[in-house]
Parts: structure tokens; sequence; C-alpha cells
């Protein structure tokens, strides 16, 4: 006996409405997470796979990124990088079994501005991948989206065929050279738009439709359907539910096990609000971006600016507690 439309839709929790509109890909390095919401993909980032690494569970895969990087030898500290770039892919080839899709996996965000040391290490970590038996197909690499993070993962992608997911997005400008670069897939990030707007301004709550992060990614997919880019545009970073159903319809969004889990036990109707006919009608201009048009229309955007770097720092921070903690 089939069930109508109707009562499904009172049956099905917001998060699985939501997977009708919208690919959704769990924000975690932690495992039973992603047994229990069951996303297409998995995101990590040195902050998540740090906090992973401190729980007992997984002490396992420390160990044996251990034993690897003493394995290589070296350095000190070519072995703490060895078995650093070790461990995130350990977590992503544990993540890959749990999941159908794809895991993003994080370059060092002290290599943001060194166009070629990110591309080696993108290479390094899809030969790492390769070696325990992941073809490069299921792996996204994660650049910072600079100028040379911009410029790195146009080149894995023309020339290497690696899958690129640009992070720390926060200005058009970084959206539109994503677009240009033809790189698979952009991370462009909600919640940190908001908490610069609220520290920064006299407004301290805004409507999901009005938040200055929502109003971000909504108008870089008009953008990106409007012109044909095949980039895919994946809302990252979320404060709150309202911020992620403000979003349905958004290609991709990557949620932390906090949010799925709330979105799981509401049950409303949820209404797509972004579309690729809507996006096709809108009114926005083509542009193009060389390396000045961009440095300056970033510069133009103090929140972006501030946030970028304020983001490649707090990474950086992060990926230097994790070799302190495997030294």
């Amino acid at each position: 006996m089939s069930v109508s439309p109707v009562k499904r839709q009172k049956m099905e929790s917001v998060l699985d409405q939501l997977k009708h509109h919208t690919t959704v890909v769990a924000d975690t390095g932690d495992f039973n997470a992603i047994d229990e919401f069951k996303p297409l993909d998995a995101t990590t980032n040195p902050s998540l796979i740090l906090a992973a690494a401190q729980m007992p569970a997984y002490q396992k895969l420390v160990d044996d990124a251990v034993a690897y990087g003493k394995k290589l030898g070296g350095s000190e500290e070519e072995q703490i990088k060895n078995a650093s770039d070790k461990l995130f892919v350990l977590f992503g080839a544990e993540i890959l079994k749990r999941i159908p899709g794809r895991v993003s996996t994080e370059v060092d965000a002290r290599l943001s501005f060194d166009k070629e040391g990110m591309i080696q290490r993108a290479r390094r970590l899809i030969d790492l991948y390769k070696e325990v038996g992941v073809g490069k197909d299921r792996i996204l690499i994660k650049l910072s989206s600079t100028w040379e993070g911009i410029q790195a993962g146009r080149v894995l992608e023309a020339e290497y065929g690696i899958h690129c997911n640009m992070t720390l997005l926060f200005s058009f400008a970084q959206a539109v050279a994503c677009a240009e670069a033809g790189v698979t897939l952009i991370s462009p990030f909600v919640g940190r738009i908001l908490d610069w707007y609220v520290a920064n301004g006299d407004k301290k709550t805004y409507e999901p439709l009005e938040d200055p992060g929502v109003k971000s990614v909504t108008k870089i997919y008009n953008y990106y359907k409007k012109f044909g880019y095949k980039t895919i545009v994946m809302g990252a970073s979320f404060r709150n539910t309202g911020q992620i159903k403000a979003l349905t319809g958004c290609d991709y969004l990557t949620i932390s096990p906090k949010l799925l889990a709330e979105l799981s036990k509401e049950h409303v109707k949820l209404t797509p609000t972004l579309s690729v006919k809507e996006a096709q009608a809108c009114d926005l201009e083509k542009i193009h971006l060389d390396e000045k048009a961009f440095r300056w229309h970033h510069n133009e955007d103090q929140m972006a600016v501030e946030k970028l770097s304020d983001g490649i720092r707090r990474f950086a921070a992060d990926a230097v507690k994790l070799e302190r903690m495997l030294k």
C-alpha cells in the first residue's frame, strides 16, 4: 500500500526531507556519527581530526600513523609530517568504508600561500590513499581559497585529475575565481560569516533568510547556476538548523553531528529555497577575475579578509597541536 505524499511529509524528519533536495554531507571525523546519520559524503579538517584522534576509540589509527612515520625515517620533523599525512588518510579510508560517496581531506593550512607546496602535498595524499587501496575518484583534496590555493586547484584538476574542495571561502570574489579555475567543489562558510557580523555590527540576531552567511551562499549558488558552472556549491560551517533549512536545494550541505541530530528530530514541512530555475532568472552579471582583480575585490570585503586569515591561523594551530600529539 503506498503512502500519500502528505502523510509521508508528516512522518519524515526534516533531515530526511532535506535529503530529497540536497546532498547531505557529515562534517566530522567521528565514525559513529557517520554510521548514525548515513550521509553520502564526509568532510574532515585538522580540527575535526585532532578532536577524533584524542578519543580512545581511535588510538589504533594514531599508533599506526606514528609507526608509519618512524618506518619512513628521516628527521624528526619529516617523521611527524609523514605520520600526520598518514593519520588523515587512515581516517579518510575508515570513513569511506561507511559512506557511498567521497571524503574530503585537507592539505596543511600552513601551505595556504604556497601554490607548488599545495600541489605536491595533494599528490602525496592521493598516493597515500592509493597505498591503502583507495582511488582518487573517492577523494576531494581540501585547499584554502587563497589566490595560490585556487590556482593549485586549477592545476590539480586539469593536469592530474585530482578533485578539489576549496575551503575557507567567504567572499564572492573567491567563489568566482574558483568557478573560473574549474574546481570540483567549493565550501562557502555560513556560520563564520554570521559570527563576524554579530561581533562587528549592531544587529545580534538574524532571521534565516536575512542571515548574511545564508545570503552569501544563495548569491554564489545563483551565480553558478545562472552561468552554467559545473562546480558544486556545498554550504558549510552552520551555527543553527535555521541556516540549513534556508539553504534547502543547495547542491550539498556539510553538517555537524549535533545539527544532524536536531534535524532528524524535527518534523515540519521543508520547502526548497534554492532552485536552478530561479537562479537562471536572477539579475547577476558575469565577471572575470585575474589575480589583480581578485585581490582587489576580495580585499574590499573586510569580513572575508579577516575570516580567511583567521581560518588559516586556526587550522594551522590545530595542525601544530596534532603534530605535538604525534610527537
